[in-house]
C-alpha cells in the first residue's frame, strides 16, 4: 500500500480496511480516485477513466488540460500494488531519464497506458489536498472541523421524502417486459431521517412496529388490519443491500454511523407503493450521509436496487414500475422491453410534461385486509409461454402508447377509454376471483356514475377519471357509504415550486 505523506483527507473516518477488502475481491493493482470539486482543476491532478462495468482504470492521464477530457475523476497517490508487480518499477525508472520524470503519477499513466496492466479503480466519496498546495486557512479550517466533531458538535440530520404512485396505464405489464405510464401523487408520501451517532440505530415506528398492546384484542385489531410486516425490515434490507452494493462497486464507504427512523402515511395493503416508497427515502437519505451522486448511483441503477432490496432480501414479488417512478418522480412512461432489458439492465425511462395531467380521483378501502384478493397464476403461464398471457401483455403495452398520446395532446374522452379498456384486460387475464370482491365493488360503484376506473396498483385501490363534475360530489358520497377513502389526486411534479 502506498501512501502520500502529505495528503489531507476531508473525513478521518474513511474505512482503509475497506479498501483492502476491494483489493483482495478484485485480485489486481488498485488505485483510490474521488470526484473533483468544482473548483478543482485537472491540471493539478491525475485524472482517471473508469469502465462503470468492470471497475477498470481505462486510462490515466497525468495533469491533463481540460479539454482533453471530460473525466473528474481524480487519483491520489493512494494504491495498492501486488508483489508481482513491483519489479515494474524498477522497468520505469531506468526508462526516465530526466529527475521530474521519476513521479509516482507518471509511473501510473505508464503502467496502464502503455504496459496495460490492469489496474482497478475504488472511489472514496471524499475529497483530498495535499498540504502543499493549501493555505493556512484551508489547514485551520479542516483542523477545526475535525475538532468539532471529537468534541460532539450536533450532528447532522438529513431528511428524504419518497411519494405514492398510481399506475394510469399498463400496469401490471411491467413484470412482464410491457410498457406503464405511472406518476407519483402528493396525497401520500414515506419519510426517512437519518441522524449521525455513534452507534447505527434503526428505529421502530411506534404504529407501524409495535412492540407493546393495550390488550389481547387490540393485538388482533391491529395485526389484522396492518399485518406482521411493518416498514423496520424495510430499513435495515436497504442499509445491508446498500453495504453490500458500494462494496461491489469499488465505493469506500466512510466509518460513520447513523439513526434511521420512518413515517408514513401511505395506507397499507392497497397496491400504493408504500414499501418501495420507504426504501427509496432510505436510499436518497444514505446517498447523501456518503456524498454518493447520480454518477455514482445513476437512476435507472437506483431503481433496479430499491427492487432488489425487496426481491432479493425481503423475498416481495414485484415489478419495476413502483422504483422507477419514485426515484425519477413525476409523470412517467416507462418500456420495459426484453431487447431494453437485456442489452442494459434497465428500459427507457421518459418523463412526460406534468401540465398534460386531468383530474384524475382515487378511492381505497377502509378495511384492505379483507380485500379477498388470492395468488395468481399470471406469472408462471407467462413463463410458460401462454399465449393468451403473452398477446395480453402487448395489448397492455400498445393501450400505454396509446394513452402516452392521449395525455400529450390532452385528449381526456379518449384516455378515460383506455383506462376502462385497461381495466377489462386486467380482469379478463386475472380473473374476477383474484381480483377479488372489494375491488370489483369499488369498480362498480365508479361505473354506476359513468367514471372511467381501473386499478392503480395490485389491489385495494381504484382510480379514475370523471368527466362529468356534477357527478364527482354523488360518486363520493357512495363510496364512502361503503367504507372507503374518497380522494382528489394531487399530482408530485418535483420541477414545480411545491416539487422543489
Amino acid at each position: 500500500m502506498v501512501i502520500a505523506g502529505d495528503m489531507l483527507c476531508a473525513d478521518q473516518n474513511f474505512d482503509i480496511a475497506q479498501v483492502l477488502r476491494f483489493f483482495r475481491l478484485k485480485q489486481g493493482e488498485l488505485a483510490i480516485y474521488y470526484e473533483m470539486e468544482e473548483g478543482e482543476k485537472t491540471t493539478s491532478r491525475g485524472i482517471v477513466e473508469v469502465c462503470p462495468s468492470t471497475h477498470r482504470i481505462t486510462k490515466f492521464m497525468e495533469k491533463p488540460a481540460a479539454e482533453l477530457t471530460q473525466s473528474r475523476l481524480a487519483s491520489v497517490v493512494f494504491y495498492c500494488f501486488q508483489k508481482k508487480t513491483l519489479p515494474t518499477l524498477t522497468q520505469f525508472l531506468n526508462l526516465q531519464a530526466r529527475v521530474e520524470d521519476r513521479v509516482l503519477g507518471k509511473y501510473l499513466q505508464w503502467l496502464i497506458n502503455e504496459q496495460k496492466v490492469p489496474v482497478n479503480g475504488m472511489k472514496l466519496p471524499t475529497g483530498f489536498q495535499l498540504i502543499g498546495q493549501v493555505g493556512l486557512s484551508d489547514y485551520t479550517k479542516w483542523l477545526a472541523h475535525y475538532s468539532a466533531k471529537q468534541q460532539g458538535c450536533p450532528a447532522r440530520s438529513i431528511t428524504c421524502r419518497s411519494y405514492a404512485r398510481i399506475g394510469i396505464m399498463g400496469n401490471p405489464s411491467d413484470g412482464f417486459n410491457g410498457k406503464t405510464i405511472a406518476m407519483t401523487i402528493a396525497n401520500f408520501w414515506a419519510e426517512v431521517t437519518l441522524l449521525e451517532s455513534q452507534t447505527l440505530v434503526l428505529l421502530p415506528h411506534p404504529l407501524n412496529d409495535p412492540t407493546e398492546f393495550g390488550s389481547l384484542q387490540d393485538l388482533y385489531c391491529i395485526s389484522r388490519k396492518e399485518g406482521y410486516l411493518g416498514g423496520l425490515r424495510l430499513l435495515q434490507a436497504t442499509c445491508k443491500k446498500f453495504y453490500q452494493f458500494c462494496s461491489k462497486q469499488g465505493m469506500a464507504l466512510t466509518k460513520q454511523n447513523f439513526t434511521l427512523k420512518y413515517d408514513t402515511n401511505i395506507p397499507r395493503q392497497v397496491g400504493l407503493a408504500g414499501s418501495s416508497a420507504i426504501v427509496s427515502a432510505t436510499l436518497k437519505c444514505l446517498m447523501k450521509f456518503y456524498n454518493l451522486t447520480d454518477n455514482d448511483l445513476p437512476k435507472p441503477i437506483r431503481a433496479n436496487f430499491v427492487l432488489d432490496v425487496e426481491s432479493d432480501e425481503l423475498f416481495i414479488t414485484a415489478g419495476l414500475q413502483d422504483r422507477v417512478v419514485q426515484v425519477y418522480e413525476g409523470l412517467i412512461y416507462m418500456d420495459f422491453s426484453k431487447e431494453l432489458m437485456d442489452k442494459h439492465g434497465y428500459g427507457s425511462y421518459i418523463p412526460i410534461d406534468m401540465s398534460s395531467v386531468p383530474p384524475f380521483w382515487l378511492a381505497y378501502l377502509g378495511d384492505p385486509s379483507d380485500s379477498g384478493r388470492i395468488h395468481s397464476t399470471v406469472r408462471q403461464r407467462w413463463l410458460n409461454g401462454d399465449t393468451d398471457v403473452i398477446e395480453a401483455m402487448k395489448s397492455f403495452a400498445e393501450l400505454t402508447d396509446r394513452a402516452r398520446e392521449a395525455l400529450e395532446s390532452r385528449d381526456w374522452s379518449k384516455l378515460a377509454e383506455l383506462m376502462n379498456q385497461n381495466f377489462e384486460l386486467r380482469r379478463k387475464v386475472y380473473t374476477d376471483e383474484c381480483l377479488g370482491p372489494g375491488n370489483l365493488k369499488m369498480v362498480q360503484i365508479a361505473r354506476t356514475f359513468s367514471s372511467a376506473v381501473k386499478l392503480p396498483g395490485s389491489g385495494g385501490a381504484v382510480m379514475g377519471l370523471c368527466l362529468d363534475s356534477d357527478k364527482l360530489v354523488a360518486m363520493k358520497n357512495a363510496f364512502q357509504e361503503a367504507g372507503c377513502v374518497f380522494c382528489h389526486v394531487v399530482p408530485y411534479d418535483p420541477c414545480s415550486a411545491f416539487g422543489q
